[in-house]
């Protein structure tokens, strides 16, 4: 059986570290050497510094892909969803590779992200750096719980990893990736009440708000379910704020069985439901970049190193 990247399902970290690169050779074949390797530094790292909970996800851009593993494809690999509406945009950003980097310990993330800078030198260019971390009991920069909804247990495995219907393909994850950005001055001027009506939950307990509150305009019903509220989208979210004092966001990371349920929470974010109501969370929050890869499993990505 194969088996799926460690990061796909891990349990939550203190601190994060997210690196995109854009590939500059084209010696593929070096680079799917090295893809192999950074494999042996996940692990490295996690039998040496055990507590730390290291976990890593290793993913290909869809536009890469073709040259990368030309004639192997996975079924749904498709392009970033490029959605606009009105003011409400989710743009793409295309990278080549995506890294994903997790431990309960910061100095960790370093060790590792400055290894695998080392390890791609000189096939890539680094192109984005996002340091993320755990803001208190798990919320975001808004103040809310994140991520509250996600799968547990075995089922994170059903929702986020490829099953034997793409048996080339089995143990990989369809992986999308947007930076949004918070106006934090706006968000903080309004009360209590307006931000729970907007996400659709109450601030301390997370408990959703009663139907007589719950509008079609909530991030919860927005970003759960389809633009028809008929269909649960099946993600399993792995976002983290980043931010100083002068930036502040959050960086979204889902890994599904099948890009259309990420395709899906967009649709139904940005364009909403036929009478026009649009996750009001975008009123405060602005994607600014916006990428699809597909992270194969361990076996894959060790047995294309030496073809």
């Amino acid at each position: 059986m194969s088996q799926a990247q460690k990061g796909i399902c891990a349990e939550p970290n203190l601190h994060a570290l997210f690196l995109i690169f854009n590939v500059i050779d084209d010696d593929e074949q070096a680079v799917r050497a090295k893809l192999a390797h950074i494999l042996e530094l996940f692990t490295h790292y996690d039998e040496e510094h055990y507590e730390a909970m290291v976990s890593g996800v290793l993913a290909v851009g869809s536009h890469y892909w073709h040259e990368l593993y030309p004639g192997l494809i996975p079924l749904e690999l498709a392009p970033f969803p490029d959605m606009h509406c009105e003011d409400r945009n989710a743009p793409v950003s295309l990278g080549d590779l995506f890294v994903q980097i997790r431990a309960d310990r910061l100095d960790i993330c370093h060790a590792i992200g400055a290894e695998i800078c080392q390890v791609l030198k000189p096939h890539v260019d680094l192109v984005e750096e996002v340091r993320a971390f755990r803001y208190l009991d798990g919320r975001d920069l808004t103040g809310f719980i994140d991520n509250a909804d996600n799968p547990k247990g075995m089922q994170k495995f059903s929702v986020a990893i490829v099953g034997d219907d793409d048996p080339d393909f089995a143990g990989g994850s369809y992986v999308h990736v947007q930076r949004y950005r918070i106006d934090m001055d706006r968000w903080q001027r309004l009360n209590q009440t307006a931000q729970e009506t907007i996400m659709g939950c109450h601030k301390n307990s997370n408990e959703i708000l009663d139907l007589n509150e719950l509008t079609d305009a909530s991030h919860h019903q927005r970003s759960q379910f389809s633009a028809d509220n008929q269909e649960k989208i099946a993600l399993l979210r792995q976002s983290m704020p980043y931010g100083d004092m002068t930036t502040q966001g959050s960086m979204f990371v889902s890994c599904a069985s099948s890009p259309r349920h990420f395709r899906k929470m967009l649709r139904s974010m940005i364009f909403g439901t036929e009478q026009g109501m649009y996750d009001s969370l975008l009123d405060y929050m602005t994607a600014e970049t916006g990428g699809a890869f597909f992270a194969p499993s361990v076996n894959f990505i060790k047995q294309q190193s030496k073809a």
